[in-house]
This record gives structure tokens, C-alpha cells and sequence, in this order.
């Protein structure tokens, strides 16, 4: 017969014991303690309100891979010139680095919402024009005015990391996750974006890629702005100094400028590789590695505590990207096989992530109080200005030599932001 339970807590209770026949059965009921703690990320989206604007930013976010690939096919498949469809989307990253800055300054002063939907709203008319512009065969100025016509796109990425810093306050190995928990995000969206981009482009009609990313990038954004509660309240009437005026800014962007030649330059370069092997509809799966490999890489640099300050770190970081980078540039040069390039590349994005979230982290760090969301922003403009130079550069190289040889200008530009990383600080007064 079983004994009663005694009044102790249930953690302090005894096994209970029974006969049944022969056999005489041990029942343990007392609760059991879990087998280990949540890891970071799942404490991280633990955060009240954390999934519901995460959720809407990805939305938003995803088009960031779709845009630039979708032009790209779009206008070199109805014009047959990659120069002009690179000098196409470096104009529009050109606009974007002008005017993301403004637009970044007026989020932080009027509040996410009330800017960003409008400002989206207007980049989605930019890029409907340029489809209009392509189908009904245009003139080619057209195309460059339509694509600059979307430079208003707020920085999504931006915004999330301000309310990441807004939610988590000064813990700063929460904020280290939450930066690499971003960035992997960015490189999520690097490497779906890409893919569906070319299979739409290539399966259905060639201006389906940016319909797509038009409807992504506005519903995404109305998502991600309806959520009020985690949302950084804003400072009309900022006193802190402007972050491009802050000590350690300006060398941070001078890096992410050169940074950005190695996105834009892989981008135009890839595409043209797949295209002169006969398999542009691959261009998007082989650039999807590359984000997976950084995906991945942030991902872990997330889950692990950094040793020593970001300011260590990063020449380190951006020293194994210029190293893994020689890897692709030897696969096409000595090879010309697609497959050992996609593999290459999937090795060289796992340095990309570290670096990005090294430097993000160091903007974070110098940029003045209230005044977060410009000075990421003003980082992201740094790295649209280098992926426009490194998009017209990679076209241009793509046309007077070879896809092959112009896989040197990505390693170029990662040499360019070493040497950057390792100029001495300049001294305050």
C-alpha cells in the first residue's frame, strides 16, 4: 500500500514504492532540474517584444539581397552590357549613401515609425519606375533616375541594432550577441535574397525579382514599425555632436568604404563568372554560400565571449579576410570551375561576419548618445559608397579583361582595409 506524502516540498520527497505481484516498483515523481541553461540567442529573444519586431525586420530586410542581383540580371539580360547594369546600381548605392544619413538623423529625431514607412514608400515607387523603365525599353538615363529614386530605403538593420541598444541597456555581452544575432541576419538575407532573386528572374520573367522585393521590403517594414513598445523613444533636439564628428568615426567608416568594395566587386564578379560558364541561373546558389559561410561564422562569433576589446580584434579579423579572399581569386584564375569557386567562396565568407560585427560594435561604442541610429547608418553608407565603387569597378574589369582576373579587385580592396586597421589613431586635442 503506498505511503501518504508527507507536507516536505516536492524537491525533499522520497521516492514512492508499491508491490504489484512480484515485482516491487520504485516511483520517482519529484521534479527534475534542466539539463542546462538557455544559450544566448534563446535569451535574447527571450526579451519581451524581441520575436514580434524581429520578425518584420527579416521581412524588410530580405530584399537588401534581391535588389542589386535582380537589377543586375534585369538589365544586363534586356541590354546585354554588365557595365551598364553595374553603373546602374552603383548610382543607386551612390544615391543611398547620400541620403541614408539624412534619413537615419530624422529617424532618431521623429521616431521609427513616423519616418520609415513614408521612406520606404517612396523607395518602392523608385523601383517599380525602374521596371517600368526596363520593360517599355526606356532610355538608359531613365534607368540610372529610377534606381537613385530608391536611395530613401531606411537602414533596417540599423534600426533593429537601436532597439537591441535600446532594450538592453549597458549588458554588453548581450549586445555582442545581439550584433552577431544581426549580422548573421544580414547574411541570411545575403544569401536567400540572391537565390530568389535569380530563380525569379529566370523562371518567371526578369522584373519579378524586384516586384517580389518591393512587396517584401513594404510589408516587412509596416510589420516592423506597428511595433511601438520596443521601439527608442526620439530626441527631437539632440545634444550630442554628430557622430561624423565623433573621435574614431571616421576611420571606421574609411574601413567599412573599403569593406564594401569586397561586397560589390563579389557581387557583379560572380554573376558575370556563372554567366561566361554558361550557368547564370547558378550566380544566386554560388553567392548564397558565401552568405551562408558568413551566416554561420556570425552565428558562432555570437555564441562565444570575445577575448580583448573590439579595437584588438579587428585587424585580426579583417587581416583573415584578406587571406581567405585569395582563395576564390586562385579557384577562378587556375580552375574556371564553378563548383570550386562556390565552394572558395563558401570558405571566405566565414571571415566576413567577425569583421562586420567587430565593426558595428565599434560604432556602437564611439557613437554619441542619442544620436545611434545616423552613426550605424553613416557605417552602412560607408559600406554602400565602397559597393558601389567596387560594383562599377567589378563591371568594368568584367568587360576589359575577364570574370577570372577581376576577382582581384575584392582582394584588393580587403588588403586596402587592413592597411586602414592598422594606421595609428589619431591624437585628440
Amino acid at each position: 500500500m503506498p505511503h501518504p506524502t508527507s507536507a516536505r516540498p516536492p524537491s525533499q520527497q522520497p521516492a514512492l514504492l508499491t508491490v504489484t505481484g512480484d515485482c516491487l516498483i520504485a516511483a520517482d515523481f519529484r521534479p527534475r532540474a534542466r539539463s542546462r541553461p538557455p544559450g544566448p540567442y534563446r535569451r535574447l529573444l527571450s526579451t519581451p517584444g524581441a520575436r514580434a519586431f524581429t520578425v518584420g525586420n527579416l521581412l524588410a530586410r530580405m530584399p537588401m539581397g534581391m535588389f542589386s542581383v535582380s537589377a543586375v540580371v534585369m538589365i544586363a539580360g534586356t541590354r546585354g552590357s554588365y557595365a551598364l547594369a553595374g553603373a546602374v546600381t552603383a548610382t543607386g548605392l551612390a544615391a543611398t549613401a547620400l541620403v541614408a544619413p539624412w534619413i537615419a538623423r530624422l529617424v532618431d529625431r521623429h521616431g521609427q515609425a513616423r519616418v520609415a514607412v513614408p521612406a520606404t514608400l517612396l523607395a518602392a515607387l523608385g523601383s517599380l519606375a525602374l521596371v517600368l523603365c526596363v520593360r517599355y525599353d526606356a532610355p538608359a538615363w531613365t534607368l540610372f533616375a529610377a534606381y537613385a529614386a530608391t536611395a530613401t530605403t531606411p537602414n533596417t538593420g540599423g534600426m533593429a541594432r537601436a532597439r537591441w541598444a535600446h532594450l538592453l541597456g549597458g549588458d554588453s555581452a548581450a549586445l555582442h550577441t545581439a550584433n552577431s544575432f544581426e549580422q548573421a541576419a544580414d547574411e541570411l538575407c545575403y544569401m536567400l535574397g540572391p537565390v530568389l532573386a535569380a530563380l525569379l528572374c529566370t523562371a518567371w520573367f526578369p522584373e519579378a525579382g524586384t516586384l517580389v522585393g518591393v512587396t517584401l521590403l513594404v510589408a516587412g517594414m509596416l510589420l516592423f514599425t506597428a511595433q511601438r513598445s520596443t521601439e527608442p523613444p526620439a530626441r527631437p533636439r539632440p545634444t550630442a555632436k554628430a557622430p561624423l564628428r565623433a573621435p574614431g568615426v571616421p576611420p571606421l567608416l574609411a574601413v567599412c568604404l573599403a569593406t564594401g568594395g569586397v561586397f560589390g566587386a563579389m557581387e557583379v564578379v560572380t554573376i558575370a563568372f556563372a554567366d561566361a560558364q554558361g550557368h547564370r541561373a547558378a550566380a544566386g546558389v554560388v553567392l548564397a554560400l558565401q552568405a551562408a559561410g558568413s551566416c554561420a561564422a556570425g552565428l558562432l562569433y555570437g555564441a562565444l565571449k570575445p577575448a580583448g576589446p573590439a579595437e584588438h580584434r579587428l585587424p585580426w579579423c579583417v587581416a583573415a579576410m584578406t587571406v581567405l579572399l585569395t582563395l576564390p581569386l586562385l579557384a577562378a584564375s587556375l580552375t574556371g570551375s564553378l563548383p570550386l569557386l562556390a565552394l572558395t567562396l563558401l570558405v571566405a565568407g566565414m571571415a566576413t561576419a567577425p569583421t562586420m560585427v567587430t565593426t558595428m560594435t565599434l560604432v556602437q561604442h564611439r557613437t554619441p548618445e542619442g544620436r545611434l541610429n545616423e552613426g550605424m547608418t553613416l557605417a552602412v553608407t560607408g559600406l554602400l559608397g565602397g559597393i558601389a565603387c567596387g560594383s562599377a569597378t567589378g563591371g568594368w574589369m568584367v568587360e576589359h579583361a575577364s570574370p577570372a582576373a577581376a576577382y582581384g579587385i575584392p582582394v584588393t580592396a580587403a588588403a586596402t582595409a587592413l592597411l586602414l586597421t592598422l594606421l595609428p589613431p589619431r591624437r585628440t586635442v
